[in-house]
C-alpha cells in the first residue's frame, strides 16, 4: 500500500475547499475551450468519401442518418488485425449508452475502421456493442484526416499526426515497466506486428451537414482523446489515480479472466 498523509476531518475540508476552487477554474476553462472548438471554421468537403455499412454502401453524408451532426470515432482496426485496438475497445465500451443520447440530441455517434466489415461485425458481436460501425478500407478518407499512414511515410519518417511531424516509429515510444514497449505489446494483442499496427492511429473527427453540404469541424488525437476515454475519467477520481507504474494493465473487457 502506498504510504499517504492522513488528517483531521476539519484538515481535510480546508485542502478539500482548496481544491473545489481549482476544479471550478478547470470547468470554466474547459467550457471555455468547448466553446473554441465550436468557433473553429468549418471547411466543406467536396471529396467523395465511400464507406461499407450495414445499410450497404454508404457516403458520408449517409453517416448522418438523417441528422445535421456527426461525430466519427477513428477506431484503430486495420485490414491485417485480428481483433481492434485494446485500448480503442476501452473506449468504445461507453458508446453503447452515449449513442442513444446524443442521437436524440441531432449527434450520430459512428466508428469508423479500415478492416473489412465482416470483420468489424464479428468484433461487434464479441463485444457485445450496438453502437454503428463504418468500414472504409479504400479511398483516402483515413488517410487524408491523418488516421492511417503509408508504409513508405513510416520508412521515410513522414508521418504527421495530431498536428506535428514524428520521426521513424516514434509515436508513444518508450518501455512498459522496463520491458516491452507498449506498441509491441499491443500489437501482439491485434495478432499483428508493430509496424503494422502503428500505420492506423486513433483519432476522432466532427462534421456538420448543412444546406446539402457536409462540412469538417473539429479533429482530435492522441491525448486529445483522453476525455473520451470513460475509465480514465474514474480512475482520475479514485485515490491511487491512474497507477500506471506498472506498464500496459487493461485488456479487452472479456479477456480479465485470461490473465
Amino acid at each position: 500500500m502506498v504510504e499517504h498523509r492522513t488528517a483531521t476531518r476539519e484538515e481535510w475540508l480546508a485542502e478539500r475547499l482548496e481544491l473545489l476552487q481549482a476544479e471550478k477554474e478547470l470547468t470554466r476553462r474547459s467550457d471555455e475551450l468547448a466553446q473554441r472548438r465550436q468557433a473553429l471554421p468549418w471547411v466543406r468537403i467536396d471529396k467523395s468519401y465511400r464507406f461499407e455499412t450495414e445499410a450497404g454502401d454508404a457516403s458520408l453524408k449517409d453517416l448522418f442518418q438523417g441528422r445535421s451532426q456527426l461525430i466519427v470515432y477513428h477506431f484503430m482496426f486495420g485490414p491485417d488485425y485480428e481483433a481492434g485496438c485494446p485500448s480503442c475497445s476501452m473506449i468504445a465500451d461507453g458508446f453503447n449508452g452515449f449513442v442513444t443520447h446524443l442521437a436524440h440530441h441531432d449527434v450520430t455517434l459512428m466508428a469508423v475502421s479500415r478492416a473489412p466489415l465482416a470483420t468489424l461485425q464479428a468484433y461487434k458481436q464479441r463485444m457485445g456493442w450496438s453502437f454503428p460501425w463504418a468500414s472504409s478500407p479504400d479511398g483516402d478518407f483515413n488517410f487524408d484526416f491523418s488516421v492511417w499512414f503509408t508504409e513508405q511515410q513510416q520508412r521515410d519518417g513522414d508521418i504527421e499526426y495530431n498536428y506535428q511531424r514524428e520521426p521513424v516509429f516514434a509515436w508513444r515510444a518508450g518501455k512498459a515497466g522496463g520491458g516491452e514497449a507498449p506498441e509491441s505489446q499491443f500489437a501482439a494483442m491485434c495478432g499483428t506486428d508493430t509496424a503494422t499496427y502503428q500505420r492506423d492511429r486513433p483519432g476522432m473527427s466532427t462534421f456538420v451537414l448543412e444546406d446539402g453540404a457536409v462540412y469538417h469541424c473539429y479533429s482530435t488525437y492522441s491525448r486529445g482523446l483522453d476525455g473520451l476515454w470513460g475509465s480514465y475519467q474514474w480512475l482520475d477520481r479514485a485515490p491511487l489515480g491512474r497507477n500506471e507504474s506498472g506498464g500496459i494493465w487493461w485488456r479487452r473487457h472479456d479477456e480479465y479472466g485470461e490473465s
